[in-house]
């Protein structure tokens, strides 16, 4: 068996198939009747309310057994047809914003689901709306509707270290909100091959199947992580759970909040995580890092003055130790962001370049479907940050049916004004009827209608 084998998500799937409330201090000591004995339960009790189970439904696409040969004569040898069947999966979420109702969670609860629903600490039960997710980092945005909500703070997971305390707050195996204590175990975890772009904080606070999407917060009641996956025979607990940092978490929604989809940024190296014998081979100064083996013409790196040869040991004045870890961490940040990257030079000396990430040349993006006529409409948000400006339109789409054109700016829809992406993706939400599609185009506004 391979070495990670056995690592799996920490979702319960079965089927036919089968920003600013008080911080929660822990309080030590804790008294109980006349003896102080030391309690987590005043942070739990006004953090866990923000923690929620989701239960979903869809359909999975399964292939077919081929024919058994002796059955060809009969049979011939027809093309294996994919076939529909449903499924239920169990798993966590975080409120993050109650105001707007927002739940993180991890994108593999959510893939494919046709319901999603959401059940408060309280017992409330509430259908959720998928805002935007991105399969590469495993993260899902979600929102419900209702009052009353709790959110939980986020810690800067950069200030995290080995050996500080942590609470794994979820619903495993669907028994209801379970919590467990432990420890930072390691940070930087990266080469799982769970996820394409990882980061992840490992820790022994017991993790289990349900657990996906939920949170791992500090004593303060700070959120640190969203609980991803485990490391364990027969889907078992040993002690070795992996959670996403919030801070990767919180670039990845803010993409999605703002744009409906992950905008992933890239320097543009390709290269290898530094170890002994790399260091002794090439006379470095440093034994861990991403070394640097080629930079992409025109890349960000290369504009801001990166070559080939160079170590790279710090992304925004935090050390990385693996070219695996550097590539998280770029993974998170949007496109057009400013990074500071600081290298060990060939020549031994360390600087500091600022790159603006750039767009890939093949994005891998899930966008949110913002209404049924704008399909067919590729759209981005203004640099300047005053609408959204068509950039291609495909023929017979329905937004080239509508009279949508390239280089048309979105600036608002009936008497709203339209700044982002997100704010069209609100607008939309939970709205029928006619829709008047403020345009500028060159120096005219036009009304484009919608229904």
């Amino acid at each position: 068996m391979k070495k990670f084998a056995l690592l799996i998500s920490a979702a319960l799937v079965t089927s036919t198939l089968t920003l600013a409330s008080p911080l929660a201090q822990a309080k030590l000591p804790f008294s109980i009747g006349s003896q102080e004995m030391p309690s987590l339960a005043p942070m739990l009790e006004k953090t866990t309310p923000a923690v929620v189970s989701i239960s979903v439904k869809g359909t999975h696409e399964v292939q077919q057994r081929g024919v058994p040969d002796a059955f060809r004569f009969f049979f011939g040898n027809p093309r294996q047809q994919p076939q529909e069947r449903p499924f239920r999966g169990l798993g966590s979420g975080v409120i993050i914003n109650a105001d707007k109702g927002y739940v993180v969670t991890n994108n593999h609860v959510v893939a494919d689901a046709d319901e999603i629903m959401v059940t408060l600490k309280d017992g409330r039960q509430l259908e959720a709306t998928k805002l935007g997710s991105d399969k590469d980092s495993d993260i899902a945005l979600l929102q419900i509707e209702a009052k009353n909500l709790t959110e939980i703070e986020l810690a800067d997971s950069d200030e995290l270290r080995v050996g500080d305390f942590t609470v794994a707050i979820g619903s495993p195996f669907g028994l209801g909100q379970t919590v467990t204590s432990g420890i930072v175990s390691a940070l930087g975890r990266s080469g799982l091959n769970i996820e394409n772009f990882e980061d992840f904080i490992q820790t022994d606070a017991a993790i289990n199947s349900g657990n996906s999407g939920g949170a791992l917060v500090n004593l303060r009641g700070e959120l640190i992580g969203i609980n991803t996956a485990i490391l364990g025979p027969n889907g078992g607990n040993v002690g070795i759970g992996f959670a996403i940092p919030s801070n990767m978490m919180r670039n990845l929604v803010t993409q999605i909040i703002e744009f409906g989809e992950v905008r992933r940024g890239v320097l543009g190296v390709t290269g290898l995580s530094v170890n002994g014998e790399i260091a002794k081979a090439m006379e470095l100064e440093t034994n861990q890092g991403g070394f640097v083996e080629q930079v992409a013409k025109d890349s960000a790196a290369e504009e801001a003055g990166i070559k080939a040869g160079d170590v790279i040991t710090k992304v925004n004045g935090k050390r990385i130790k693996s070219f695996s870890e550097l590539r998280g961490k770029i993974g998170s940040i949007g496109a057009g962001k400013e990074v500071d990257i600081t290298v060990i030079t060939r020549e031994g000396k360390e600087r500091t370049y600022t790159a603006t990430l750039k767009k890939p040349e093949s994005p891998k993006l899930e966008a949110v479907k913002l209404h049924d006529m704008l399909d067919g409409a590729n759209l981005e948000n203004q640099a300047d940050g005053k609408g959204v400006v068509v950039t291609a339109v495909e023929e017979d789409s329905a937004a080239q049916y509508i009279g949508l054109q390239p280089d048309d700016i979105i600036i608002g829809v009936n008497r709203t004004q339209i700044s982002n992406l997100g704010e069209l993706r609100d607008y939309f939400q939970n709205r029928t009827g006619l829709f008047a599609l403020n345009v500028l185009r060159g120096n005219q506004t036009v009304y484009l209608m919608l229904r």
